[in-house]
């Protein structure tokens, strides 16, 4: 049995049910080494020093290694090896070891980071961002526009200067149209009548004695509102252009 997982208190647990730390023989922090696939630990101390935290995953302090605390602001704060942390009204939980001593500044959404790799996986920046499944992570751009990064990206921190990082909402994927008052996903610009009558009646026999018609609305070709006959091919807008269609049947 181990006494310190026997009797712990959680710290995340504490921060948010904004509680002081119980007392106990141990207390559960969650560490990430070189990423922020956080791991569970555990310190006897509320009051641990650097070297501990470090000791409690498996890292020698006597090779080169650094250590941060994530603060609530999101920002980085170094931890020395003999300084200590104290774990009781700081509201921090999380923290991040690097298995080096070289250290690349960031910011995301104007808070200071500080990477331990000369690059580091776009996924690392989503985590810490906390942002919400219709947000995206952009490069900001000075005087040109910001460049969408996805989570699978491996980025290079080695450039001369501070890479600077925001978030804001993903941009619309593909194109949603409305047909028949239903919204419908199509992934070009381009759409065609055929295109449109499939997904307004997708269950009619192909070549059947049927006869669509079709006006549009909002779209973003010249015009912008008309009918579309067969064979036809307009532009739309990622969102808002309108489709009717009707069909008669033929005798």
């Amino acid at each position: 049995m181990n006494p310190i997982q026997d009797d712990f208190d959680d710290v995340g647990e504490a921060v948010r049910e904004n509680r002081p730390l119980k007392a106990a023989n141990g207390y559960r922090i969650s560490v990430g080494i070189d990423n922020v696939n956080f791991q569970q630990a555990f310190v006897s101390d509320p009051v641990p020093t650097g070297r501990q935290i470090l000791s409690v995953v498996g890292l020698d302090d006597r090779d080169e290694v650094t250590l941060y605390a994530i603060l609530p602001s999101g920002e980085f704060e170094d931890i020395r090896l003999n300084e200590t942390f104290d774990l009781r009204g700081r509201e921090v939980e999380r923290f991040i070891a690097f298995r080096t001593d070289r250290e690349f500044k960031l910011t995301l959404d104007g808070r200071q980071l500080k990477w331990g790799r000369s690059a580091i996986e776009a996924n690392n920046l989503y985590v810490l961002s906390g942002i919400s499944p219709d947000q995206a992570v952009f490069l900001e751009v000075r005087g040109g526009t910001d460049r969408l990064i996805e989570p699978d990206e491996l980025l290079d921190l080695t450039a001369p200067g501070i890479e600077h990082f925001i978030t804001a909402k993903r941009p619309v994927q593909g194109y949603t149209i409305t047909i028949n008052s239903l919204d419908e996903s199509v992934p070009n610009k381009q759409v065609t009548f055929e295109q449109v009558v499939q997904l307004a009646f997708p269950n009619d026999p192909i070549g059947s004695n049927i006869i669509y018609s079709m006006t549009y609305r909002h779209a973003a070709s010249r015009p912008n509102a008309g009918e579309l006959a067969e064979g036809g091919v307009i532009e739309v807008k990622h969102q808002g252009t309108i489709f009717n269609v009707t069909k008669t049947i033929q005798s």
